[in-house]
C-alpha cells in the first residue's frame, strides 16, 4: 500500500517556536504510520531546516540539513549528502508552525512556488488573518462586530487623552498574546506600545470588550465545512496567554476553559455560524480557530482568527474537534484529503 509522503515542518523564527515543537508532537503522536510515511523538517530558531527523525529532544543538533525546493519538478525538498543534494519528493506538507514566518504566508508561498500541496490557508487568507487591523477591516464588511481599533505605523504616535480605558496595546502581526497589554491609565500607554513594536512594527490599540472569550474550531473548504463544539474561557485576572506559563500541560494559571461552553444553546448556534461567516470572508480552507466575545446581551464580537492554531495535549483547537467527535488522528486525516484530493464531504458542520 503506497503511503502518502507528508513533510511536517515544525519550530520556526517566531516566539512561539517552542509551542510549534509541542504541536509536532502531537502531530506525530496521532499520525496513522499506515498511511503516511512522514518527513519531520525542524526549523531553529535562526531559520535553519532540519531533517530529523521527529520532534524529540536533540532534533536539531542531530538532523540533517535540508530545503525545499522552488522547482517544482523536485516537488519537495533537498536533503544534504556530503557535498549534494538528494531529492525527497512529498505528496503534501503539514505547517505545523505558529506566528511570524509560519502562519503569515511566508512558508505557504515557498510552497506554492514548490508546486507542493499543503494544509490550511493560502498566502492571501493566511496575511490577512494573521494582521489584526486587516482581518478587523474585511470582519466588518461582512457585518461581523469588532472592537474600534486604531493602527500605529512605525513613525506614529497616540494622544493618550483621545482614548477611553481600559483598552488593549498588541503587535498587529504577532499570537500567543506575546507583547500584549491591557492599559488601564494614559499615563500606562506609552511603555505597552513600546512592548508592542519588540514583536512588530505595527501596533493595534483596540477597545477592551466586557464580555465572555469564546472560540470556534472550524475544519473545511468553502461551503462544506465542520465546526467542533464551542468552548469558553473563565479568567481569574488578567487576560488569556496560556502558551506564556511554565506549565500549561498542568493548566492555567489565571483561566479555566471548558468545552463545550456553558452558555445557551441558540448563543452556541450564534457562534458556530459567526465563526463560518468569517473564515468565508477571509478564504480561509483547511482549518482555522475564530476566537469571539459574547457579550452579556447575547451580541458577537470577533477577537481574532488563528490560521495554524495550536494541537498541543492542552490546545483548544484539537479539544474542540474531540467534543464533537473528531480525534486529531481524524482531523489530520481530513486536513490531508483536503489539502491533497477532490473535495471531500466532511458532513456534520
Amino acid at each position: 500500500m503506497h503511503r502518502t509522503r507528508i513533510g511536517i515542518l515544525f519550530g520556526g523564527r517566531s516566539e512561539e517556536h517552542p509551542v510549534s515543537v509541542k504541536s509536532a508532537r502531537e502531530v506525530a503522536a496521532h499520525l496513522d504510520l499506515d498511511r503516511y510515511e512522514p518527513f519531520f523538517v525542524g526549523i531553529t530558531g535562526s531559520g535553519t531546516w532540519r531533517l530529523c527523525d521527529g520532534p524529540d529532544e536533540g532534533w536539531e543538533e542531530r538532523g540533517r540539513l535540508v530545503v525545499l525546493s522552488p522547482d517544482p519538478s523536485v516537488h519537495g525538498l533537498l536533503v544534504a549528502d556530503g557535498n549534494r543534494f538528494e531529492a525527497a519528493r512529498l505528496d503534501v506538507v503539514l505547517p505545523v508552525l505558529h506566528g511570524r514566518y509560519g502562519e503569515d504566508g511566508s512558508v505557504q508561498g515557498l510552497l506554492e512556488l514548490a508546486g507542493v500541496p499543503y494544509v490550511g490557508c493560502d498566502v492571501a487568507s493566511s496575511a490577512l488573518c494573521m494582521d489584526k487591523s486587516l482581518t478587523y477591516l474585511v470582519a466588518r464588511s461582512a457585518g461581523v462586530a469588532t472592537p474600534a481599533f486604531r493602527s500605529l505605523l512605525p513613525t506614529e504616535a497616540l494622544d493618550p487623552a483621545e482614548l477611553s480605558y481600559p483598552v488593549f496595546v498588541k503587535p498587529a502581526r504577532s499570537g500567543s498574546s506575546f507583547g500584549v497589554t491591557k492599559v488601564e491609565r494614559a499615563d500606562e500607554l506609552p511603555g505597552a506600545v513600546d512592548v508592542a513594536r519588540r514583536y512588530d512594527t505595527k501596533v493595534l490599540v483596540e477597545e477592551a470588550i466586557v464580555a465572555d472569550e469564546v472560540g470556534c474550531a472550524v475544519l473545511g473548504n468553502g461551503d462544506d465545512l465542520f465546526v467542533g463544539e464551542v468552548d469558553r474561557i473563565t479568567l481569574s485576572c488578567g487576560f488569556f496567554r496560556i502558551h506564556q506559563e511554565a506549565s500549561p500541560e498542568s493548566g492555567s494559571e489565571n483561566s479555566t476553559i471548558t468545552v463545550p461552553a456553558n452558555i445557551p444553546s441558540e448563543s452556541r448556534r450564534l457562534v458556530q455560524e459567526t465563526a463560518k461567516v468569517v473564515y468565508r470572508a477571509l478564504g480561509c480552507r483547511g482549518l482555522a480557530r475564530v476566537d469571539l466575545f459574547l457579550t452579556a446581551d447575547g451580541r458577537i464580537v470577533l477577537n481574532e482568527v488563528n490560521t495554524l492554531p495550536g494541537l498541543t495535549s492542552y490546545s483548544r483547537y484539537p479539544a474542540m474537534m474531540a467534543a464533537a467527535g473528531l480525534t486529531l488522528g481524524d482531523v489530520l486525516d481530513r486536513l490531508v484529503a483536503l489539502a491533497t484530493g477532490p473535495q471531500v464531504r466532511v458532513a456534520g458542520g
